[in-house]
């Protein structure tokens, strides 16, 4: 059974300089419907040549149109890019759904955030500001906020088009230039995205788009002498390897890598309220989200009603092809999957609380994995510390809030957590000690929060998207002092 949509462009070319045109070697690449391993179309394999001609446009509209153009010019064509999104989110969605394996609401969500992402920065993009400073009787001090130039963009699989919109709007609405290497896995919004941004008045150059491989395409672009900022997602290993490339070059990386967030569960929490949020907060996109909330902590005296409450849950998950938009679709790709699987196998010493099920029909080719919450798990346990990236959550108990904290923090990453409890004065209080860049409290993930700056700590990786702190991140600060007597 295959998902299917119409493709209404060219899957297999690049987009460069406001030019569609195939990779400089030819060379093309598979891309597979992970609900039924079907080939879906050949996207372009792009290498360095075309990083090297991206990146040359990327300057050409740096010294040109883009360049030139006020912030709220560039704001007005971020915003018209919103609208135009808005208004083709159904074709958005059905390329989702085929190339990723997203559920079809969860897709459209997507979309959905995509044209918010455009609409946002393009009204933030003529109000970043800069300030005066007082000083010595004689001079006026005051600063300006510049964009680096040319900014590199390397975009994961899991949330293309949310990931495009919270990167490439916030560098476009500053001002730079953008060249997007989306994944291999997922390549068909990034497409998408570009006819569109041309379409809304987008000058070329200011967005290039270079499918292909990490260790051709995406290790040029973070190691290129041509570009002045790095934004990238995705694991630890290539993050550090884009970080070291980047050096070399002496240029500044945006890192938002992995997660193991905790969500902590204290005996007087709202369990009614908390229980979707328990659930859905791990198993959103299969697990397959930088963010999920894999770790599920609870205090003793609530402990068995928890477990026994996410294991009925479990029992009622559903997975299967993208397209019917069950709970959960197929992961990536039969390696994710794989991958997956293997941790499972390390969790045969533990307690299996829940599992949910693959609908019988499921294609024996697409990505399916069973989402499974283990029980009783030690802190240390290698299901616990590592990212899994895939439908798997783990229940700890714990006494104490110091117990909470300690194992909270037990782990190398630190990008979210979420507190449940009544207690006003621990909410405050443990908001302070746990290391994530965003803490809920009696919630988690806020509705995606496009306001909302992003990033975390540890291994999770440096520099925040989201808000107004990634214009601030996407921007350089320039001070100018005159004296005037």
């Amino acid at each position: 059974m295959a998902d299917s949509a119409p493709l209404w462009f060219d899957p297999s070319l690049c987009f460069i300089g406001g030019v569609w045109q195939p990779a400089t070697r030819g060379r093309t690449l598979p891309l597979v419907n992970p609900s039924d391993g079907a080939e879906i179309c050949r996207i372009a394999r792009g290498e360095a040549e075309d990083i090297d001609a991206a990146v040359a446009a990327a300057q050409a509209a740096q010294d040109g149109e883009w360049g030139k153009m006020s912030a709220t010019e560039r704001g007005r064509i971020l915003s018209r890019l919103g609208q135009i999104v808005s208004d083709n989110v159904a074709a958005l969605t059905a390329l989702e759904v085929m190339d990723v394996g997203k559920p079809l609401s969860q897709a459209r969500a997507d979309a959905v955030a995509l044209a918010r992402y455009c609409e946002f920065y393009g009204g933030a993009a003529d109000k970043v500001m800069g300030e005066t400073i007082p000083y010595m009787n004689g001079y006026t001090v005051y600063t300006l906020r510049e964009p680096f130039g040319v900014t590199g963009h390397i975009v994961p699989w899991n949330y293309p088009m949310q990931i495009i919109g919270r990167s490439v709007g916030a560098a476009l609405a500053m001002g730079n230039s953008c060249v997007l290497k989306p994944a291999e896995e997922a390549c068909l919004t990034a497409l998408a995205f570009a006819h569109l941004a041309e379409q809304a008045g987008l000058p070329p150059g200011a967005l290039n788009v270079v499918p292909g491989i990490g260790a051709e395409a995406g290790a040029a672009l973070s190691g290129h002498p041509g570009v002045q900022h790095i934004s990238f997602t995705g694991s630890v290993a290539t993050g550090a390897a884009v970080q070291a490339a980047a050096a070399g070059n002496v240029v500044p990386v945006t890192l938002e890598l992995g997660g193991k967030s905790p969500q902590l569960v204290f005996a007087d929490a709202d369990l009614d309220a908390a229980l979707p949020f328990l659930v859905n907060a791990g198993i959103q996109n299969g697990g397959q989200t930088c963010s999920a909330a894999s770790r599920i902590l609870v205090q003793r005296p609530v402990y068995a009603e928890v477990k026994a409450r996410m294991a009925d849950a479990y029992s009622e998950l559903t997975v299967g092809p993208a397209a019917e938009d069950l709970r959960l679709g197929p992961l990536i790709s039969a390696r994710q999957r794989d991958i997956v699987e293997q941790f499972l196998a390390q969790g045969d010493d533990l307690v299996i609380a829940g599992q949910g099920r693959i609908v019988e029909h499921a294609p024996p080719a697409g990505a399916y994995v069973r989402p499974t919450l283990f029980a009783d798990v030690p802190a240390d346990h290698v299901l616990a510390q590592q990212e899994i990236f895939g439908p798997v959550q783990v229940l700890i108990p714990f006494d104490t809030e110091e117990d909470a904290v300690r194992i909270a923090n037990s782990t190398d990453f630190g990008l979210v957590a979420a507190l449940w409890t009544r207690d006003g004065a621990r909410q405050f209080r443990l908001a302070k000690r746990l290391k994530a860049g965003q803490v809920f409290l009696n919630t988690y993930g806020a509705g995606g929060g496009v306001e909302l700056p992003f990033g975390g700590v540890g291994k999770s990786g440096h520099g925040r998207e989201k808000g107004f702190d990634a214009l601030y991140g996407f921007s350089q600060l320039k001070t100018v002092a005159a004296q005037h007597g």
